[in-house]
Protein backbone atom coordinates (compact mmCIF):
# COMPACT_ATOMS: atom_id res chain seq x y z
CA UNK A 1 0.00 0.00 0.00
CA UNK A 2 2.75 2.33 0.66
CA UNK A 3 4.13 2.17 -2.76
CA UNK A 4 1.10 2.31 -4.45
CA UNK A 5 0.33 5.84 -2.60
CA UNK A 6 4.06 7.00 -3.33
CA UNK A 7 4.33 5.67 -6.63
CA UNK A 8 2.58 8.34 -9.18
CA UNK A 9 0.54 7.11 -12.48
CA UNK A 10 0.08 8.88 -15.49
CA UNK A 11 -3.12 9.70 -14.42
CA UNK A 12 -2.00 11.12 -11.57
CA UNK A 13 0.37 13.64 -13.49
CA UNK A 14 -2.19 14.65 -15.88
CA UNK A 15 -4.56 15.80 -13.30
CA UNK A 16 -1.52 17.31 -11.70
CA UNK A 17 -0.42 19.44 -14.82
CA UNK A 18 -4.13 20.52 -15.49
CA UNK A 19 -4.73 21.68 -12.55
CA UNK A 20 -1.30 23.43 -12.72
CA UNK A 21 -1.63 24.86 -16.14
CA UNK A 22 -4.84 26.76 -16.07
CA UNK A 23 -4.37 29.84 -14.73
CA UNK A 24 -5.67 33.37 -14.99
CA UNK A 25 -3.69 33.61 -18.36
CA UNK A 26 -5.86 31.75 -20.56
CA UNK A 27 -8.91 33.02 -18.05
CA UNK A 28 -7.87 36.42 -19.33
CA UNK A 29 -4.97 36.46 -21.62
CA UNK A 30 -6.09 34.63 -24.24
CA UNK A 31 -8.32 37.80 -24.76
CA UNK A 32 -5.64 39.78 -26.73
CA UNK A 33 -4.48 36.68 -28.42
CA UNK A 34 -8.07 35.87 -29.97
CA UNK A 35 -8.71 39.36 -30.64
CA UNK A 36 -5.12 39.21 -32.71
CA UNK A 37 -5.39 36.30 -34.29
CA UNK A 38 -9.50 36.20 -35.32
CA UNK A 39 -10.91 32.89 -35.78
CA UNK A 40 -7.40 31.66 -36.54
CA UNK A 41 -7.07 31.46 -33.16
CA UNK A 42 -8.16 27.88 -33.25
CA UNK A 43 -4.90 27.19 -35.66
CA UNK A 44 -2.75 29.17 -32.71
CA UNK A 45 -3.51 26.68 -30.17
CA UNK A 46 -3.43 23.51 -32.18
CA UNK A 47 0.16 24.74 -33.23
CA UNK A 48 0.88 25.17 -29.54
CA UNK A 49 -0.38 22.18 -28.11
CA UNK A 50 1.82 20.23 -31.12
CA UNK A 51 5.13 22.31 -29.92
CA UNK A 52 4.20 21.65 -26.31
CA UNK A 53 3.66 17.87 -26.69
CA UNK A 54 7.79 18.46 -28.33
CA UNK A 55 9.13 20.25 -25.43
CA UNK A 56 7.34 18.08 -23.05
CA UNK A 57 8.84 14.87 -24.95
CA UNK A 58 12.54 16.79 -24.93
CA UNK A 59 12.69 17.47 -20.91
CA UNK A 60 11.08 14.43 -20.34
CA UNK A 61 13.69 12.58 -22.36
CA UNK A 62 16.65 14.26 -20.47
CA UNK A 63 14.52 13.23 -16.36
CA UNK A 64 14.01 9.87 -16.96
CA UNK A 65 17.85 9.79 -18.21
CA UNK A 66 18.49 11.05 -14.78
CA UNK A 67 15.42 11.37 -13.10
CA UNK A 68 17.55 12.95 -9.58
CA UNK A 69 19.73 15.50 -11.63
CA UNK A 70 18.08 18.62 -11.66
CA UNK A 71 15.75 20.83 -13.57
CA UNK A 72 15.81 22.36 -17.25
CA UNK A 73 18.79 24.81 -15.82
CA UNK A 74 20.89 21.90 -14.77
CA UNK A 75 20.60 20.02 -18.21
CA UNK A 76 21.21 23.46 -19.56
CA UNK A 77 24.30 23.86 -18.03
CA UNK A 78 25.91 20.45 -18.65
CA UNK A 79 24.47 20.60 -22.67
CA UNK A 80 25.11 24.41 -22.91
CA UNK A 81 27.68 25.35 -20.85
CA UNK A 82 27.41 27.00 -17.06
CA UNK A 83 26.35 30.52 -18.09
CA UNK A 84 23.68 29.75 -20.13
CA UNK A 85 22.44 27.30 -17.09
CA UNK A 86 22.98 30.24 -15.10
CA UNK A 87 20.84 32.92 -17.36
CA UNK A 88 17.73 30.53 -17.91
CA UNK A 89 17.32 29.38 -13.95
CA UNK A 90 17.59 32.89 -13.27
CA UNK A 91 15.45 34.46 -16.20
CA UNK A 92 12.85 31.83 -15.47
CA UNK A 93 12.58 33.02 -12.01
CA UNK A 94 12.37 36.30 -12.71
CA UNK A 95 9.53 35.62 -15.29
CA UNK A 96 7.63 34.25 -12.62
CA UNK A 97 7.97 37.32 -10.59
CA UNK A 98 6.34 38.86 -13.53
CA UNK A 99 3.61 36.26 -14.25
CA UNK A 100 2.15 36.27 -10.56
CA UNK A 101 2.36 40.18 -10.38
CA UNK A 102 0.33 39.92 -13.59
CA UNK A 103 -2.41 37.18 -11.74
CA UNK A 104 -2.38 39.95 -8.81
CA UNK A 105 -3.56 42.52 -12.03
CA UNK A 106 -5.65 39.93 -13.39
CA UNK A 107 -7.74 39.50 -10.24
CA UNK A 108 -9.03 43.50 -9.99
CA UNK A 109 -9.76 43.72 -13.68
CA UNK A 110 -12.30 41.06 -13.41
CA UNK A 111 -13.39 42.44 -9.79
CA UNK A 112 -14.46 45.49 -11.96
CA UNK A 113 -17.14 43.69 -13.06
CA UNK A 114 -18.97 44.12 -9.83
CA UNK A 115 -16.82 47.49 -8.73
CA UNK A 116 -15.71 49.36 -11.96
CA UNK A 117 -13.99 52.43 -10.20
CA UNK A 118 -12.26 49.93 -7.73
CA UNK A 119 -7.91 50.41 -8.16
CA UNK A 120 -6.27 47.56 -9.76
CA UNK A 121 -2.80 48.87 -8.13
CA UNK A 122 -4.43 49.37 -4.48
CA UNK A 123 -6.12 45.94 -4.59
CA UNK A 124 -3.38 43.99 -6.18
CA UNK A 125 -0.63 44.88 -3.44
CA UNK A 126 -3.71 44.20 -0.70
CA UNK A 127 -3.75 40.43 -2.66
CA UNK A 128 -0.04 39.52 -3.28
CA UNK A 129 0.35 40.47 0.89
CA UNK A 130 -2.70 38.19 1.23
CA UNK A 131 -0.99 35.61 -1.08
CA UNK A 132 2.46 36.03 0.98
CA UNK A 133 0.82 35.90 4.16
CA UNK A 134 -0.98 32.93 3.67
CA UNK A 135 2.14 30.66 2.31
CA UNK A 136 3.28 31.61 5.94
CA UNK A 137 0.97 29.06 7.33
CA UNK A 138 3.00 25.88 5.78
CA UNK A 139 2.68 23.61 3.48
CA UNK A 140 0.46 21.31 4.84
CA UNK A 141 -2.70 23.72 5.23
CA UNK A 142 -1.76 25.45 2.12
CA UNK A 143 -2.00 21.87 0.12
CA UNK A 144 -5.47 21.82 0.79
CA UNK A 145 -6.50 25.09 0.11
CA UNK A 146 -4.64 25.13 -3.51
CA UNK A 147 -6.53 21.70 -4.44
CA UNK A 148 -9.70 23.13 -3.01
CA UNK A 149 -9.22 26.15 -5.83
CA UNK A 150 -7.80 24.05 -8.93
CA UNK A 151 -10.57 21.66 -8.85
CA UNK A 152 -12.81 24.63 -9.70
CA UNK A 153 -10.79 25.66 -13.03
CA UNK A 154 -12.11 22.52 -14.67
CA UNK A 155 -15.65 23.73 -13.54
CA UNK A 156 -15.30 27.09 -15.28
CA UNK A 157 -14.54 25.84 -18.60
CA UNK A 158 -17.19 23.37 -18.25
CA UNK A 159 -19.82 25.32 -17.16
CA UNK A 160 -19.27 27.73 -19.79
CA UNK A 161 -18.75 25.35 -22.79
CA UNK A 162 -22.33 23.80 -21.70
CA UNK A 163 -23.71 27.21 -21.18
CA UNK A 164 -22.04 28.47 -24.52
CA UNK A 165 -23.75 25.27 -26.73
CA UNK A 166 -27.09 25.65 -25.30
CA UNK A 167 -26.92 29.09 -26.46
CA UNK A 168 -25.94 27.71 -30.14
CA UNK A 169 -28.51 25.30 -30.49
CA UNK A 170 -31.21 27.38 -29.05
CA UNK A 171 -31.88 25.24 -26.33
CA UNK A 172 -31.25 27.75 -23.32
CA UNK A 173 -34.77 29.19 -22.02
CA UNK A 174 -35.74 32.60 -23.66
CA UNK A 175 -32.76 32.70 -26.24
CA UNK A 176 -33.30 32.15 -30.09
CA UNK A 177 -30.40 29.87 -31.31
CA UNK A 178 -27.39 31.63 -32.37
CA UNK A 179 -26.40 29.32 -34.58
CA UNK A 180 -22.72 30.48 -36.25
CA UNK A 181 -23.24 34.18 -34.74
CA UNK A 182 -20.45 36.18 -35.24
CA UNK A 183 -18.24 33.65 -36.25
CA UNK A 184 -19.80 33.77 -40.15
CA UNK A 185 -19.44 37.69 -40.50
CA UNK A 186 -15.82 37.46 -39.63
CA UNK A 187 -12.84 36.83 -41.68
CA UNK A 188 -10.47 33.65 -40.90
CA UNK A 189 -7.81 35.62 -39.96
CA UNK A 190 -8.20 39.33 -39.61
CA UNK A 191 -4.69 39.36 -38.87
CA UNK A 192 -3.25 37.44 -41.53
CA UNK A 193 -0.35 34.73 -40.30
CA UNK A 194 1.23 37.85 -38.36
CA UNK A 195 -1.76 37.56 -36.04
CA UNK A 196 -1.64 33.92 -35.64
CA UNK A 197 2.03 34.39 -35.00
CA UNK A 198 1.71 37.49 -32.06
CA UNK A 199 -0.95 35.44 -30.31
CA UNK A 200 1.50 32.73 -29.85
CA UNK A 201 3.22 33.90 -27.33
CA UNK A 202 0.00 34.39 -24.92
CA UNK A 203 -1.33 30.74 -25.93
CA UNK A 204 1.76 29.33 -25.30
CA UNK A 205 1.85 30.88 -21.93
CA UNK A 206 -1.63 29.65 -21.84
CA UNK A 207 -0.46 26.13 -21.61
CA UNK A 208 2.61 27.32 -19.19
CA UNK A 209 2.79 24.74 -15.94
CA UNK A 210 2.60 21.20 -17.77
CA UNK A 211 6.52 21.12 -17.29
CA UNK A 212 5.54 20.01 -13.63
CA UNK A 213 5.69 16.45 -15.60
CA UNK A 214 9.27 16.33 -16.09
CA UNK A 215 9.89 17.45 -12.96
CA UNK A 216 7.56 14.91 -10.71
CA UNK A 217 9.75 12.04 -12.89
CA UNK A 218 11.80 11.02 -9.63
CA UNK A 219 8.12 10.51 -7.66
CA UNK A 220 6.37 8.56 -10.85
CA UNK A 221 5.89 4.97 -11.07
CA UNK A 222 8.06 3.47 -13.66
CA UNK A 223 8.89 6.82 -15.10
CA UNK A 224 9.67 5.35 -18.35
CA UNK A 225 6.53 4.12 -19.24
CA UNK A 226 4.87 6.64 -17.03
CA UNK A 227 5.97 9.56 -18.38
CA UNK A 228 5.07 9.44 -21.74
CA UNK A 229 1.58 8.63 -21.04
CA UNK A 230 1.23 10.95 -18.79
CA UNK A 231 2.60 13.65 -21.46
CA UNK A 232 -0.43 12.11 -24.43
CA UNK A 233 -2.97 12.35 -21.79
CA UNK A 234 -2.31 16.16 -20.72
CA UNK A 235 -1.49 17.31 -23.86
CA UNK A 236 -4.84 15.74 -25.35
CA UNK A 237 -6.76 16.45 -22.99
CA UNK A 238 -5.57 20.69 -23.04
CA UNK A 239 -5.77 20.67 -26.58
CA UNK A 240 -9.47 19.24 -27.02
CA UNK A 241 -10.27 21.55 -23.91
CA UNK A 242 -9.19 24.41 -25.25
CA UNK A 243 -10.53 23.82 -28.68
CA UNK A 244 -13.54 23.43 -27.71
CA UNK A 245 -13.62 26.31 -25.60
CA UNK A 246 -12.71 28.63 -28.68
CA UNK A 247 -14.84 26.87 -31.24
CA UNK A 248 -18.25 27.62 -28.60
CA UNK A 249 -17.12 31.06 -27.75
CA UNK A 250 -16.70 32.73 -31.47
CA UNK A 251 -19.94 32.48 -32.13
CA UNK A 252 -20.53 34.36 -29.22
CA UNK A 253 -19.12 37.38 -29.56
CA UNK A 254 -16.67 39.41 -32.50
CA UNK A 255 -13.34 38.46 -31.88
CA UNK A 256 -12.27 42.59 -32.32
CA UNK A 257 -14.33 43.25 -28.85
CA UNK A 258 -12.10 41.35 -26.89
CA UNK A 259 -9.16 43.12 -24.84
CA UNK A 260 -7.12 41.92 -21.91
CA UNK A 261 -9.77 44.70 -20.02
CA UNK A 262 -12.22 41.40 -19.54
CA UNK A 263 -12.59 37.66 -19.61
CA UNK A 264 -14.07 36.55 -22.64
CA UNK A 265 -15.91 34.25 -20.97
CA UNK A 266 -17.97 36.80 -19.02
CA UNK A 267 -18.46 39.67 -21.52
CA UNK A 268 -19.57 36.67 -23.60
CA UNK A 269 -22.39 35.88 -21.43
CA UNK A 270 -22.92 39.33 -20.73
CA UNK A 271 -23.50 40.46 -24.02
CA UNK A 272 -25.95 37.25 -24.50
CA UNK A 273 -28.36 39.28 -21.34
CA UNK A 274 -27.10 36.23 -18.54
CA UNK A 275 -25.25 38.08 -16.27
CA UNK A 276 -25.73 35.92 -13.59
CA UNK A 277 -23.67 33.25 -15.66
CA UNK A 278 -20.98 35.70 -15.81
CA UNK A 279 -20.64 37.11 -12.19
CA UNK A 280 -20.36 33.05 -11.10
CA UNK A 281 -17.85 32.42 -13.67
CA UNK A 282 -16.18 35.63 -12.87
CA UNK A 283 -15.71 34.17 -9.23
CA UNK A 284 -14.33 30.94 -9.77
CA UNK A 285 -11.90 32.87 -12.42
CA UNK A 286 -10.77 34.39 -9.81
CA UNK A 287 -9.88 31.75 -7.27
CA UNK A 288 -7.88 30.16 -10.20
CA UNK A 289 -5.81 33.18 -10.40
CA UNK A 290 -5.50 32.94 -6.14
CA UNK A 291 -4.60 29.09 -6.97
CA UNK A 292 -1.74 29.51 -9.79
CA UNK A 293 -0.27 32.68 -7.01
CA UNK A 294 -0.46 30.45 -3.65
CA UNK A 295 1.25 27.59 -6.04
CA UNK A 296 3.92 29.90 -7.35
CA UNK A 297 4.79 32.10 -3.99
CA UNK A 298 5.63 27.98 -2.59
CA UNK A 299 8.03 27.60 -4.87
CA UNK A 300 9.50 30.95 -5.37
CA UNK A 301 10.00 30.99 -1.07
CA UNK A 302 12.29 27.62 -1.54
CA UNK A 303 13.84 28.43 -4.20
CA UNK A 304 15.48 32.05 -2.47
CA UNK A 305 15.67 29.39 0.95
CA UNK A 306 17.95 27.17 -1.80
CA UNK A 307 19.71 29.93 -3.19
CA UNK A 308 21.44 30.92 0.42
CA UNK A 309 21.64 27.68 1.42
CA UNK A 310 24.29 27.77 -1.62
CA UNK A 311 25.90 31.15 -0.41
CA UNK A 312 24.21 32.53 -3.91
CA UNK A 313 22.36 35.39 -1.64
CA UNK A 314 22.55 37.89 0.56
CA UNK A 315 23.18 36.36 4.39
CA UNK A 316 20.08 37.68 5.90
CA UNK A 317 17.62 36.00 3.93
CA UNK A 318 18.64 32.49 5.44
CA UNK A 319 16.16 30.72 6.69
CA UNK A 320 16.15 27.07 8.19
CA UNK A 321 12.71 26.78 9.46
CA UNK A 322 10.50 24.56 7.90
CA UNK A 323 8.42 27.56 6.47
CA UNK A 324 11.12 29.54 4.50
CA UNK A 325 9.64 32.79 5.90
CA UNK A 326 12.21 35.29 4.15
CA UNK A 327 12.20 33.74 1.48
CA UNK A 328 8.64 33.94 1.04
CA UNK A 329 8.44 37.55 2.10
CA UNK A 330 11.69 38.57 -0.22
CA UNK A 331 9.49 36.96 -3.18
CA UNK A 332 6.47 38.83 -2.08
CA UNK A 333 8.26 41.91 -1.93
CA UNK A 334 9.95 41.24 -5.59
CA UNK A 335 6.10 40.67 -6.79
CA UNK A 336 5.20 44.01 -5.36
CA UNK A 337 7.90 45.70 -7.18
CA UNK A 338 6.96 43.71 -10.59
CA UNK A 339 3.61 44.89 -9.54
CA UNK A 340 5.03 48.42 -9.76
CA UNK A 341 7.13 48.27 -12.91
CA UNK A 342 4.09 46.85 -14.92
CA UNK A 343 2.27 50.14 -13.81
CA UNK A 344 5.15 52.26 -15.67
CA UNK A 345 2.98 51.55 -18.74
CA UNK A 346 -0.46 51.87 -19.91
CA UNK A 347 -1.53 48.30 -20.53
CA UNK A 348 -0.32 47.03 -17.10
CA UNK A 349 -1.44 43.29 -17.39
CA UNK A 350 -0.10 42.77 -20.97
CA UNK A 351 3.04 44.37 -20.55
CA UNK A 352 3.39 41.84 -17.33
CA UNK A 353 2.41 38.95 -18.83
CA UNK A 354 4.44 39.45 -22.06
CA UNK A 355 6.75 40.06 -19.83
CA UNK A 356 6.52 36.32 -18.40
CA UNK A 357 5.51 34.50 -21.73
CA UNK A 358 9.42 35.87 -22.78
CA UNK A 359 11.00 34.44 -20.10
CA UNK A 360 8.68 31.11 -20.22
CA UNK A 361 9.70 30.66 -24.75
CA UNK A 362 13.06 31.87 -23.49
CA UNK A 363 13.16 28.81 -21.26
CA UNK A 364 11.35 26.08 -23.71
CA UNK A 365 13.94 27.11 -26.39
CA UNK A 366 16.96 26.32 -24.32
CA UNK A 367 15.39 22.90 -23.33
CA UNK A 368 14.99 22.44 -26.86
CA UNK A 369 18.74 22.88 -27.78
CA UNK A 370 19.99 21.53 -24.73
CA UNK A 371 17.64 18.30 -26.14
CA UNK A 372 19.24 18.92 -29.53
CA UNK A 373 23.16 18.83 -27.88
CA UNK A 374 22.12 16.00 -25.36
CA UNK A 375 20.76 13.53 -28.29
CA UNK A 376 23.94 13.94 -30.06
CA UNK A 377 26.26 13.52 -27.51
CA UNK A 378 24.46 10.90 -25.47
CA UNK A 379 21.91 9.09 -27.96
CA UNK A 380 18.80 7.40 -26.64
CA UNK A 381 17.94 7.46 -22.52
CA UNK A 382 19.12 4.41 -20.76
CA UNK A 383 17.50 1.04 -22.57
CA UNK A 384 17.49 2.63 -25.23
CA UNK A 385 14.08 4.32 -24.75
CA UNK A 386 13.64 7.31 -27.23
CA UNK A 387 10.60 9.19 -26.37
CA UNK A 388 10.77 11.59 -28.93
CA UNK A 389 8.70 11.52 -31.99
CA UNK A 390 10.73 12.47 -35.23
CA UNK A 391 14.10 13.22 -34.02
CA UNK A 392 15.82 15.81 -34.79
CA UNK A 393 13.19 17.05 -36.77
CA UNK A 394 10.96 17.66 -34.45
CA UNK A 395 13.19 19.22 -32.16
CA UNK A 396 14.56 21.27 -34.90
CA UNK A 397 11.32 22.52 -35.68
CA UNK A 398 9.93 23.40 -32.28
CA UNK A 399 13.57 26.06 -31.29
CA UNK A 400 13.34 27.43 -34.49
CA UNK A 401 9.36 28.01 -33.91
CA UNK A 402 10.16 29.28 -30.46
CA UNK A 403 12.75 32.28 -32.61
CA UNK A 404 9.69 33.26 -34.96
CA UNK A 405 7.39 33.92 -31.99
CA UNK A 406 10.06 35.96 -30.48
CA UNK A 407 10.20 37.92 -33.98
CA UNK A 408 6.54 38.48 -33.63
CA UNK A 409 6.62 39.84 -30.59
CA UNK A 410 7.25 43.78 -32.13
CA UNK A 411 4.16 43.18 -34.17
CA UNK A 412 1.30 42.69 -31.57
CA UNK A 413 0.07 46.14 -30.00
CA UNK A 414 1.91 46.04 -26.10
CA UNK A 415 4.77 42.74 -26.56
CA UNK A 416 7.12 44.77 -27.76
CA UNK A 417 7.45 46.07 -24.00
CA UNK A 418 7.34 42.25 -23.23
CA UNK A 419 10.31 41.46 -25.49
CA UNK A 420 12.50 44.62 -24.51
CA UNK A 421 11.96 43.61 -20.50
CA UNK A 422 12.65 40.09 -21.69
CA UNK A 423 15.80 41.03 -23.93
CA UNK A 424 17.48 43.20 -20.48
CA UNK A 425 16.66 40.03 -18.18
CA UNK A 426 19.20 38.03 -20.22
CA UNK A 427 21.59 40.79 -20.83
CA UNK A 428 21.50 41.79 -16.93
CA UNK A 429 22.01 37.83 -15.69
CA UNK A 430 24.83 37.39 -18.41
CA UNK A 431 26.72 40.74 -17.27
CA UNK A 432 25.88 39.39 -13.57
CA UNK A 433 27.14 35.20 -14.64
CA UNK A 434 30.22 37.24 -16.11
CA UNK A 435 31.13 39.56 -13.00
CA UNK A 436 30.46 36.36 -10.40
CA UNK A 437 32.64 34.40 -12.50
CA UNK A 438 35.38 36.85 -12.18
CA UNK A 439 35.22 37.93 -9.01
CA UNK A 440 35.06 34.04 -7.58
CA UNK A 441 38.04 32.67 -9.95
CA UNK A 442 37.41 30.63 -13.39
CA UNK A 443 38.44 27.44 -11.40
CA UNK A 444 35.08 27.79 -9.02
CA UNK A 445 32.10 26.61 -10.21
CA UNK A 446 28.77 28.74 -9.49
CA UNK A 447 25.65 27.03 -7.92
CA UNK A 448 23.50 27.37 -10.43
CA UNK A 449 19.31 28.33 -9.52
CA UNK A 450 18.25 25.19 -11.16
CA UNK A 451 20.39 22.31 -10.13
CA UNK A 452 18.35 22.71 -6.47
CA UNK A 453 16.71 25.58 -6.32
CA UNK A 454 14.61 24.65 -8.90
CA UNK A 455 14.20 20.46 -8.50
CA UNK A 456 13.64 21.23 -4.71
CA UNK A 457 11.17 23.88 -4.99
CA UNK A 458 9.28 22.73 -7.43
CA UNK A 459 9.51 18.98 -7.18
CA UNK A 460 8.53 19.45 -3.05
CA UNK A 461 5.36 21.62 -4.33
CA UNK A 462 4.58 18.70 -6.78
CA UNK A 463 5.27 15.80 -4.09
CA UNK A 464 2.97 17.63 -1.38
CA UNK A 465 0.11 18.39 -3.78
CA UNK A 466 -0.32 15.48 -5.19
CA UNK A 467 0.35 12.80 -2.12
CA UNK A 468 -2.88 14.52 -1.31
CA UNK A 469 -4.19 14.10 -4.83
CA UNK A 470 -3.24 10.54 -4.65
CA UNK A 471 -4.53 9.61 -1.49
CA UNK A 472 -7.96 11.30 -2.39
CA UNK A 473 -7.85 8.89 -5.97
CA UNK A 474 -7.00 5.91 -3.60
CA UNK A 475 -9.97 6.45 -0.96
CA UNK A 476 -12.51 6.76 -3.87
CA UNK A 477 -11.11 3.94 -5.66
CA UNK A 478 -11.28 1.89 -1.97
CA UNK A 479 -14.60 3.60 -1.34
CA UNK A 480 -16.11 2.12 -5.37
Amino acid sequence: MMGKEKGLTAGHLAMMALGSVIGGSFFLGTSVAINAAGPSIVLSFVLAGVLVYFILFALSEMTVANPYGGSFSTFAAEELGEGVGFVVGWVYWTGTIFSMSSEATAIPILTREWFPNISIGGLGILIIIAVTMLNLLGAKRLSKLESGLSSVKLFAIAFFILLAVLLILGFFPGSPPIGGGELVREPLMPGGVKGIAGSMLIVLFAYAGFEIIGLAASEAESPRETIPKAITYTVLSLVGLYILYIIVLLPLIPTADLSENISPMVISLNRQGIQWAGSVINVVLISASLSAMLAAVFGLGRMIRSLTDEGYAPKWLKDRKDVPYRGILFSGLAMLLGLGFGHLFPRVYLVLITSGGFALLFTYAVIMASHIRFRKRKGCPPEGKCQMPGYPYTSWITLISMIVVFGSMPFIPGQSAGLVTGIIMVVLYSLIYVGLRFRLGSTRSLPLPGSSIMKRSQSNLSTEFSEELVKKINKREKNS
